[in-house]
């Protein structure tokens, strides 16, 4: 091979980053249609014994808290995977599925109920997966089950206080979420049983009219634990040898589908973990078990052995848990990171002849951000994959299949990539949805279509941002008259500063996608934007049937002395005119939250500043996904952002910015990624406490840059509620809590749809 497969890693981790300043790779990531008509993606595929119609393959996500308590396949889970079914993709995928109930202590939750979906435990489930398998079929989708064989090291510790259970992995491995509570080694016995679950598991598939099975060896979950030896160091048995498990877990599943039923693997190239943390590979505690993670040559070896056991497909990607963001790729990562891992496995395979057992090609299927039609289709063109996966774009869009075969390119919804909706919210307890459309998620409830207004009111919706945008178009389309006051002069409140760093090019996406839907709605309805207005009590008195203020918030100046200096900035208004950063070299960032960290990043990769990072808090990001905060705080480290947390700001005094710095050594590390930070609400009885240690620090700093959050802006609304300025006065949005856009989109929608 060409490829040097012993620095691929390496290599490809270090070219990220400049993906953003090459022009002909960042333009494909943008809805554009300059490979229209996509003849490669919409070309069929043949998978063993069935054709798929198109190369759309959607990604696994997991369907947490979508089936009953006891597993079966609830009704919002059936429509969730209909509506994508009805939007034209091909393959569809479900979230894991563990078949290893009783062996794997993290899998359920006291009382056996389970918060995955289940096709183990008895015919009750069954019909579930039957109901959801037909109305795929449908729409002429083919469905494949994901079978895990567990959790292990990654799964909740919480099993050891429930079930008072150690959690389990392939040897001693600390537990990811609290790397002080050990996972201790499955037995082989054990491992036989979960490889027999596994058999009759997708034999259980295959007889409710599943079209294939999908194994999950991948992420770090047990089955890549059993076969890498990063975290296999197993010295007796069958399973000590790191790949007879995945090959003897896929010949049972052979034996029992026969040869015709399809048989797909997840896997990753390499964890990455060496090439991500390098030196700390020998001096974190919880990293060092995992050095000799198994090596690019050692992965196609398994993968050839995986065909030759009956293995019919791939998807290949790269990292793990323990370096979150690359297998859940977040906004601040290009477009189609992987596509140079696939074309490599693709490339492997062609070279060596590699067929599978029904002597067919083996296709590969490329991962990693790849919801722009252009993008997919110049990927297949150019043999970089055999299909593309798309998990985030089919929920911001289910319809992106059957617009982008139609051409209709610039009407599809695209994801940010924040992950706070599909994967934040189950993670804290909730079921996937979507940032940017309120529908998904709630298939189940929600009609498809907007009711028409019964009787059309005269609506004023003050604030242009993702609430108003949304309220506004929701209630235009239903007959609605609606006008939009905007005190900016362009649509998209927040959205507009935070568009600028060039890796939030997603939201500059999303952006034009709400422009774009602005202008096609005011062709059709009463829909009208009136912008450079900062509208008044006296013009809205009287004049509307309802209000909707969406009127965001006003960024915090707490009482610090000095800030009243020109030196002195909010982020939200530098990102506005980043004319006011020209002669400042030395930046001092106050906040360390999403946007501080946003900005800091921006000023040190975009623009070459100096920048110090303070936060007061001991963790950055705290509330974001594991995946974003990781990337972002990971990148600011290579930049050589200096973050102080544990830290205030006391004054401003010059060109200097005066702290209180905790310079106790039981301040952790901000710079800490490969564990992650827990919920509040999930005590962590291992946390070793911090000791207050507190001295004045001085900071050079030529610009000081705010980024401590957003008040909520209500005069207005208070006052129209005061003076009963309309016979229906709504606050939503950042004006009720300022926070995402997650929560913004919901409310503008449901707003919209019921006024």
């Amino acid at each position: 091979m060409k490829t040097n497969t012993e620095t691929f890693v390496q290599d490809l981790l270090a070219d990220l980053p400049g993906w953003f300043e090459d022009e002909e790779r960042f333009k494909l990531a943008r809805m554009t249609r300059e490979y229209y008509p996509y003849r490669e993606l919409f070309s069929p595929i043949q998978i063993n014994s069935i054709k798929v119609k198109n190369r759309i393959v959607m990604g696994p996500m997991g369907n947490i808290s979508m089936a009953e308590e006891m597993g079966r396949p609830a009704n919002k889970m059936i429509q969730y995977f209909t509506e994508r079914a009805r939007g034209g993709t091909g393959l569809i995928t479900s979230g894991l599925i563990p078949i290893s109930q009783g062996i794997d202590p993290s899998v359920t939750e006291r009382g056996d109920r389970s918060y995955f979906p289940r096709i183990d435990r008895s015919r009750t489930v069954f019909s579930g997966w039957r109901d959801l398998a037909d109305t795929d079929h449908a729409y002429g989708a083919h469905f494949f089950i994901q079978l895990t064989p567990g959790l292990g090291r990654v799964g909740s510790p919480e099993c050891l206080l429930t079930k008072h259970a150690l959690p389990v992995s392939a040897s001693w491995n600390p537990n990811f979420y609290l790397p002080d509570v050990p996972c201790r080694p499955l037995t082989d016995g054990q491992l036989r049983r979960i490889i027999k679950n596994g058999a009759q598991a997708a034999a259980d598939a295959k007889a409710a009219t599943i079209d294939g099975v999908y194994l999950h060896g991948h992420e770090g979950y047990l089955l890549e634990q059993l076969t890498n030896p990063a975290f296999n160091r197993r010295l007796l048995g069958r399973f000590a040898d790191w790949q007879n498990f995945g090959l003897d877990l896929v010949k049972a599943i052979r034996k029992a589908v026969g040869p015709r039923y399809p048989i797909m693997y997840r896997i990753d190239l390499s964890l990455a973990l060496n090439a991500t943390y390098g030196e700390r590979m020998d001096s974190v505690k919880s990293l060092r078990k995992f050095k000799e993670e198994r090596t690019v040559p050692e992965t196609l070896d398994y993968m050839e052995n995986l065909v030759r056991a009956g293995v019919d497909i791939f998807d290949v990607d790269l990292g793990s848990y323990d370096n979150w963001w690359l297998p859940h790729p977040p906004n601040s990562m290009p477009s189609g990171c992987f596509l140079a891992v696939s074309r490599l496995v693709k490339e492997f395979f062609e070279e060596r002849g590699i067929r599978s057992n029904a002597g067919l090609p083996v296709p590969v299927v490329a991962v990693g951000k790849l919801g722009y039609p252009d993008l997919a289709e110049k990927a297949l063109r150019d043999e970089e994959c055999d299909m593309v996966m798309l998990a985030r774009p089919l929920l911001a869009d289910p319809e992106w299949p059957n617009k982008a075969y139609a051409g209709r390119v610039e009407s599809i919804r695209p994801c940010i990539g924040d992950q706070e909706a599909c994967i934040n919210e189950f993670v804290n307890g909730g079921h996937p949805q979507c940032a940017v459309n309120p529908f998904t998620g709630f298939e189940d409830v929600l009609p498809r279509e907007l009711s028409p207004a019964p009787q059309p009111k005269k609506i004023a919706v003050v604030g242009a941002g993702p609430a108003g945008i949304m309220s506004a178009l929701t209630a235009a389309r239903r007959g609605h008259k609606v006008q939009v006051f905007e005190r900016h002069n362009r649509i998209g409140g927040m959205l507009v500063p935070g568009s600028v760093p060039k890796t939030k090019y997603e939201v500059a996406n999303y952006l034009a996608y709400l422009e774009n839907q602005v202008e096609e709605c005011r062709k059709e309805h009463d829909l009208s934007i009136v912008l450079n207005t900062q509208i008044t009590l006296e013009e809205l008195k009287g004049g509307f049937d309802a209000i909707l203020f969406c009127s965001g918030g006003t960024p915090i100046t707490p009482p610090i002395p000095g800030l009243d200096q020109d030196n002195v900035i909010q982020a939200v208004d530098l990102f506005r005119s980043p004319a006011r950063m020209k002669d400042a070299q030395k930046v001092v960032v106050i906040g360390g939250g999403a946007v501080g960290c946003e900005c800091a990043h921006w000023l040190a990769s975009e623009h070459g500043k100096e920048v110090t990072l303070v936060e007061m808090l001991p963790e950055l990001m705290k509330p974001l996904c594991t995946a974003n905060r990781g990337h972002l705080i990971h990148e600011m480290e290579k930049l050589n952002v200096k973050v102080l947390n544990c830290t205030t700001l006391k004054s401003v005094q010059d060109h200097q910015a005066v702290l209180a710095r905790n310079v106790s050594p039981t301040v952790p590390s901000p710079f800490i990624t490969w564990s992650p930070v827990l919920p509040d609400n999930i005590h962590n009885p291992l946390a070793k406490p911090i000791v207050e240690e507190i001295q004045d620090e001085t900071v050079a700093a030529d610009l000081v840059v705010l980024a401590i959050g957003l008040r909520p802006n209500t005069a207005l609304y208070d006052a129209c509620v005061s003076e009963n300025a309309a016979p229906q006065v709504q606050l939503i949005g950042d004006g009720f809590r300022t926070g995402r856009v997650f929560e913004a989109v919901k409310a503008g929608f449901a707003i919209g749809r019921t006024i």
